[in-house]
């Protein structure tokens, strides 16, 4: 990971996704402020703009996402800055994050901006939408629009049909918090979404990047995902594309591949059946422990030198049990509880 990373928020396939496909994300989530931006006159991202204020605000990793700049049927250009809440946790101090960084926006660029929030969190009534103040007679007040996922559960079916690519992101979140205890389950609706993706009528790099997103919110044990992948070459096949498979598979099969083939030099280096047995276990170790790296970090940032060294000194079995509690932990410490 860069070095840049700590001053960033964990970079998920999710974000990317956004970044591909930013007024498809708009439309869906906030559709009445995508009415009133003109998207043929296109829209850029203020990247160094962004880092300054999260540089200058000193507030760790609570970034935001993504800052905007898009212009209104009206002609005039206007400031999105959105985040996206993707680890499903209520944070108490969220608005009051949101606040600080509109006013640190408006603060160091003198111009207003409008601030957006989606929240994957499972709690309907929550709903972070304001924070201010009154001080004698003074206020200083933000309410901003927040789309919530749950939101969308009780029409699963419009979802399906939408060809909005963030419908199917949504239905994938959905399933995959409905499908914590049966992988049978998520198995089923993962292969659902996948099919799906491949019958809209998209380019090769927008369904990679689509697929990317469904990949990592719906995480299989090793013997569905290996299924799953049959199944992705059958669709593929029938369509007479290639897509998917053919770039390297998941970010845990390139790992566990790395790992088994450094693993397998090491036994073949020691020249006996008992060495190459044991290269490729070890090799198998590195790889997971490579893999559950990135997921760590890009789940809760930036990791400490002791986690990095329990993770390198784990068996497979071990990293395979926390690899399972990442996505749905709240924290990092519910990854590693009870080991």
């Amino acid at each position: 990971m860069p070095a840049s990373a700590a001053q960033d928020d964990y970079d998920s396939p999710w974000k990317e996704a956004v970044e591909h496909a930013f007024p498809e994300f708009i439309d869906f989530y906030f559709p009445d402020a995508g009415r009133q931006i003109d998207w043929a006159r296109g829209h850029r991202f203020l990247d160094k703009e962004l880092q300054q204020i999260v540089r200058d605000a000193a507030l760790g990793r609570r970034h935001v996402d993504k800052l905007a700049s898009v212009t209104t049927h009206a002609g005039e250009e206007d400031w999105l800055c959105v985040h996206i809440e993707v680890q499903g946790s209520m944070d108490p101090d969220f608005a009051r994050r949101m606040f600080v960084y509109n006013y640190r926006i408006y603060d160091s660029y003198d111009r207003p901006v409008a601030s957006l929030a989606v929240l994957a969190d499972d709690d309907p009534a929550w709903r972070p939408d304001r924070f201010g103040y009154e001080r004698l007679g003074c206020r200083h007040n933000l309410q901003f629009p927040v789309a919530k996922l749950v939101d969308h559960a009780a029409d699963e079916a419009a979802l399906l049909c939408n060809p909005n690519p963030f419908a199917l992101v949504t239905a994938a979140h959905l399933y995959t918090r409905r499908t914590r205890r049966s992988p049978i389950a998520r198995f089923d609706a993962k292969r659902r979404l996948v099919r799906l993706l491949y019958e809209r009528d998209w380019t090769r790099q927008r369904i990679l990047d689509f697929f990317s997103v469904l990949d990592w919110m719906m995480r299989l044990p090793r013997e569905f995902e290996q299924r799953l992948w049959q199944d992705i070459e059958n669709i593929e096949g029938e369509r007479k594309v290639k897509y998917v498979t053919s770039v390297e598979r998941l970010a845990i099969e390139r790992g566990l591949q790395k790992g088994m083939e450094q693993g397998l030099e090491i036994g073949i280096e020691k020249g006996i059946e008992q060495g190459i047995e044991k290269g490729i276990e070890k090799g198998r170790a590195q790889g997971s422990a490579s893999v559950l790296l990135r997921l760590l970090n890009r789940r809760f940032g930036p990791l400490s030198p002791d986690i990095i060294r329990r993770l390198s000194q784990s068996t497979p079995e071990q990293l395979e049990i926390w690899a399972e509690r990442v996505l749905e932990a709240r924290t990092i410490d519910e990854v590693f509880a009870g080991n």
